[in-house]
């Protein structure tokens, strides 16, 4: 096999319009996956197939890497690359830990606004932190041995993004080793070994084993450094990723299974399969199938992801980690007005509407500061200044601050 080096292609790499508009399309179903109580929950992918916008996430989240921090390590050389990603584990870690606070002040506060008779509601997803026992709760989620329902994602990705100098390591010896490691180290997540503890009071364990899922990052990562090759848009792949897809349907819509015994009896016996927690291997498949037919809709090079809804989806996906992070908060915001108004089919729109608003909102937001605007400003201040600047030889004045022209 040929190394790293010499499939890296050479020359700075432009965003990818497919990339940024397929994590805002993850970013807009989680959204509505976390939503207590929310019926659009059955139209998303995850209703009518195995996998769902985890794998969309993270698979997008292994090329994502592969930009920003693949192409460092050819440049920069191995250990400064390293000190990058541990920058980076570094910032999400400490994202994990502030969406979390604010999480719980937000819930509080709604359970003081809304809860004359003291019981708490709002924040009854988090009641080991608030009621059982708030210290061991918060050491176990400063470590991550505690995790509460939607605060699972960041750990997973802060354990593979750890995992990556040491595949861009193997990569120099031979993809060879890279695609050993990585199934190897799939195959013992799948199997259930080498489990985290999630939860100080049982034995549950986190929910999404890290090394059962870095496979399908690292299938993104590879297929972005060019260690796949980018597969060919031709008919028989299609009907077979097709058939793949309509073959998954009835034993993952739960209203046919539930009418059905034999379908009822088919689905547990392949559940260590589709399993979500160790990334079952159908999962994986069902995923590659969708992808393949998101990658052939695209078009070449994305071309056809255009027009201003794939333009507003797209500015999502730029701001993944902060767009996540906000629409936890907003999900959990979206059930507790639900509780409150009830409901029904305009209460739920209007929430879901608002939710997915306010995610567009935030990330132009977040656009906006990582633009640094006060740069371009100072920038343009500094050449109006260099230009104005009187000459005391010429005009025997004293230098003074110039004036800007109208």
């Amino acid at each position: 096999m040929p190394t790293a080096s010499e499939h890296a292609p050479p020359g700075p790499r432009l965003r990818d319009p497919r990339l940024d508009f397929f994590r805002g399309a993850g970013m807009f179903i989680i959204f509505i996956a976390h939503v207590p109580g929310n019926t659009w929950q059955y139209l998303i992918p995850a209703r009518f197939g195995f996998s769902d916008a985890t794998e969309m996430f993270v698979f997008c989240s292994g090329m994502a890497s592969a930009v920003a921090f693949g192409r460092l390590f050819d440049t920069a050389g191995f250990w400064l690359a390293t000190a990058r990603v541990i920058q980076r584990i570094w910032q999400v870690y400490w994202s994990h830990v502030g969406v979390f606070l604010v999480s719980v002040v937000t819930l509080i506060s709604a359970d003081k606004l809304l809860c004359s008779d003291g019981h708490i509601r709002a924040a009854s997803s988090l009641n080991e932190f608030l009621t059982k026992d708030p210290a061991t709760a918060l050491f176990g989620y400063l470590t991550l041995t505690y995790q509460p329902k939607y605060f699972d994602i960041l750990p997973m990705y802060i354990v593979i993004l750890a995992m990556m100098p040491l595949v861009m390591a193997l990569s120099r010896w031979s993809l060879s080793a890279v695609a050993a490691f990585v199934g190897a180290t799939w195959l013992i997540g799948t199997m259930g070994y080498l489990q985290l503890p999630g939860d100080p009071w049982s034995d549950d364990r986190w929910f999404f084993h890290p090394l059962g899922w870095q496979l399908v990052f690292f299938t993104g990562f590879a297929l972005m450094r060019g260690w796949l090759p980018a597969p060919p848009v031709e008919r028989r792949l299609l009907w077979l990723s097709a058939a793949i897809l309509l073959s998954s349907f009835p034993l993952a819509w739960w209203p046919l299974i539930d009418r059905s015994p034999m379908l009822t009896a088919a689905r547990t016996a392949i559940a260590p399969l589709i399993d979500k927690n160790l990334f079952g291997v159908l999962r994986y498949i069902h995923f590659l199938a969708l992808a393949y037919l998101a990658y052939a809709a695209a078009g070449e090079g994305g071309s056809r992801i255009c027009g201003p809804i794939a333009a507003i989806i797209a500015k999502v996906g730029q701001q993944t980690l902060i767009v996540f992070m906000a629409g936890i908060v907003f999900a959990m915001l979206g059930g507790i007005i639900l509780d409150e108004i009830g409901r029904n089919f305009a209460t739920i729109a209007l929430v879901n509407v608002a939710g997915l608003a306010g995610l567009i909102a935030t990330a132009r937001v977040a656009g906006w500061f990582k633009s640094a605007p006060w740069q371009r400003r100072r920038t343009i201040h500094d050449n109006v200044s260099h230009t104005y600047k009187p000459n005391k030889r010429l005009t025997g004045l004293p230098d003074a601050p110039p004036t800007a022209p109208t």
